[in-house]
């Protein structure tokens, strides 16, 4: 489009604008300098109400509207600021319901642009979608099939410069806890377990926590604090006290070992120089695999509600009334006798679910913070096999470039 046009980006959780929104948007500028460029968040399950400050820090982006506004948007076509839209604008989806942008882009008169990953929906009234395999067109109904086009893994693109190898003389683990109240609960103390129990055996070993943007210090302190976090005393693991060294943020476990709070975003520069990673299942394990670095994968069920904080099915299903607590009983009791029965295990971390084998580790269960710890440990010392994950994880990432193809169908240039 020569002429001024509006982009109107719909998008929702925090894992969609890290890693789709930030990258997609930094290429439009690069492609269009007459595009105006809005988001508006939908509402999402795993939101911490920070979504649209975070956006509104990209510095491409001209107008930002949060998630309690959206019903409002999409029911009558209003903002919270009474927005005036040009002529001539294209809706692009990223995240969030598949119908949205149909509904908005219906009513606007724009072109309406879809990423779809692995499966498209509403064929008949999309323009144009960008997906992320073969499997996706393979799928589709062959009358449609002119409509998609491959063009990769945004994740891919997230991560920038991916090539960068941990300093093997220091060095250095990373934690990802999370970013929800109910995966921090567990999430914190764990992770302050297990560093207690790696330290004695690796005393070299550096800890770092990379803090996700939607979750600030004080926050996250208060998932290390017995006072606050019932489950630190309940499952008898050590707290951590949040000090400031030389003006650097850290949690100090009641034995002394120190991990460090990064809280600079994105953290890629940190994370590519992590030998190793501890993480949670969500967005972080796509985000370490597009950066192929190596993890171990936890989903821990020592307590019943922290289940459902989970994503997919079996948080859908602990969430179900009445019948919520019993499913969390039997899950928590079958998930990992089950899982472990599996010739390929558990698939429950993305670069497993994209490989469809588990190239990453996954833990399942009521595990002891030590048996990560020995594992971690392990791992390690054991340089062919971290070499091993991470060839494993460039593969499944894919190549850089999933931004500018996907912006080349903005205007119909990708076609």
């Amino acid at each position: 489009m020569s002429q001024p046009f509006d982009l109107l980006i719909l998008s929702n959780g925090p894992g969609e604008i890290a890693t789709w929104v930030r990258p997609v948007v930094e290429e439009v500028r690069r492609q269009f300098e007459n595009v105006r460029i809005s988001v508006i968040l939908s509402p999402c399950p795993h939101a911490s109400g920070r979504e649209a400050d975070i956006v509104a820090s990209y510095p491409e982006v001209d107008r930002v509207q949060g998630a309690a506004a959206f019903w409002d948007f999409l029911l009558w076509g209003k903002t919270a600021e009474h927005w005036e839209w040009r002529d001539r604008g294209v809706v692009l989806f990223l995240g969030g319901d598949r119908l949205f942008p149909v509904i908005v882009g219906k009513r606007l008169g724009y072109r309406i642009v879809v990423y779809a990953e692995w499966e498209a929906q509403w064929y008949r009234w999309v323009d144009r979608f960008g997906v992320a395999t073969q499997k996706a067109i393979d799928n589709a109904p062959k009358r449609y099939a002119h409509k998609l086009s491959i063009v990769g893994n945004l994740m891919a693109d997230a991560q920038g410069d991916t090539d960068a190898n941990p300093d093997t003389a220091n060095t250095t683990l990373g934690f990802l806890p999370g970013s929800k109240p109910l995966k921090l609960t567990l999430g914190v103390p764990l992770s302050l377990a297990i560093a207690d129990r790696i330290h004695p055996l690796r005393p070299d070993v550096q800890f770092i926590v990379p803090v996700a943007p939607t979750v600030d210090l004080e926050t996250l302190a208060k998932y290390a604090d017995p006072q606050f976090n019932r489950a630190i005393s309940a499952l008898n693991w050590p707290g951590g006290e949040p000090i400031f060294d030389d003006g650097i943020p850290y949690l100090v476990t009641s034995s002394g070992v120190k991990l460090r709070l990064w809280t600079q975003t994105p953290a890629t520069e940190v994370l590519q120089q992590c030998a190793l990673c501890i993480t949670t299942v969500g967005a972080n394990t796509a985000e370490l695999a597009a950066l192929a670095v190596p993890m171990l994968v936890l989903l821990p069920t020592h307590r019943l509600d922290i289940m459902r904080a989970w994503d997919g099915i079996p948080g859908l299903l602990a969430h179900l009334p009445g019948v919520g607590d019993s499913f969390t009983k039997l899950f928590s009791w079958i998930a990992w006798k089950w899982l472990d029965r599996q010739a390929g295990g558990s698939r429950l971390a993305w670069p497993n679910i994209w490989a469809n084998e588990q190239i990453v580790p996954e833990f399942v269960g009521q595990f002891p913070p030590e048996d990560i710890a020995r594992y971690a440990v392990n791992l390690l010392e054991n340089s062919a096999e971290l070499a091993r994950i991470r060839q494993n994880l460039a593969c499944v990432r894919g190549e850089p470039g999933a931004a500018e193809k996907l912006v080349k169908l903005l205007t119909g240039n990708g076609e």
